[in-house]
């Protein structure tokens, strides 16, 4: 069985702060790897890329053709002619730290998604779902029983009028009766900021529970805020 590793996170983060996983092309099936530059390659949003094992793992029918500048060219990009600054920027990243620059970036924000992921789960509302110590993002459930005055998305809203945005959604179809919040640390989510953000959590989950009554539900599943 051949894998496409889908690694969105995981792969700008393993092969500095885990470097003896075998997960990429070590693994004899795994044809393909596919990143986003924008999420831990310190890049702003809009740079991705995928690489193959080899030319016979990759689509043909992904390839277009355009003759150009008096050649055939074959390029695999999206668009045919798009701005090239976000992959000017990951290079000189790539240059500029190293090795050794991204695995300090990348296991300081391990250790902030540890720190979080630790104290979220001494508060007495929670149960930890992964704790952030491979790549640094974690989740977490409500304790079954704790409450019925509230739920995550009432959490996310209170939280989200603090000015932090910790997301609550429902899991695929067999699971969407289980509700999740998640956390995404990247660069630039201090160890301090992490503690403000603990520091508001615990507030409003002592405002939630101190509540005489449930929450009006409203009348769609889950928040009333959108994207």
């Amino acid at each position: 069985m051949k894998i496409h590793v889908d690694g969105a996170s995981g792969a700008m983060v393993a092969p500095f702060c885990q470097p003896e996983l075998e997960w990429d092309f070590r693994v004899d099936r795994v044809v393909s790897i596919n990143t986003s530059g924008h999420k831990y390659g310190l890049v702003y949003p809009g740079l991705g890329w995928i690489v193959w094992r080899d030319r016979d793992a990759l689509p043909e029918s992904m390839v277009f053709y355009a003759s150009y500048l008096g050649g055939d060219m074959p390029t695999l990009a999206l668009n045919f002619s798009r701005p090239g600054a976000q992959v000017l920027l990951q290079y000189y990243n790539f240059l500029r730290l190293g090795r050794d620059g991204y695995r300090a970036v990348q296991q300081g924000s391990i250790d902030v998604a540890k720190y979080l992921s630790e104290e979220i789960g001494r508060m007495g509302p929670f149960e930890l779902v992964s704790d952030g110590s491979t790549i640094p993002v974690f989740a977490w459930r409500l304790r079954e029983g704790h409450t019925d005055k509230w739920t995550l998305y009432d959490l996310a809203d209170r939280l989200r009028m603090k000015g932090w945005l910790v997301p609550a959604y429902p899991m695929a179809d067999d699971l969407a009766e289980v509700t999740l919040q998640r956390i995404v640390v990247r660069l630039g989510l201090s160890r301090d900021l992490a503690t403000s953000l603990l520091t508001d959590m615990a507030g409003e989950v002592a405002f939630l529970d101190g509540l005489d009554a449930p929450l009006p539900r409203p009348t769609e599943t889950g928040s009333h805020f959108h994207h």
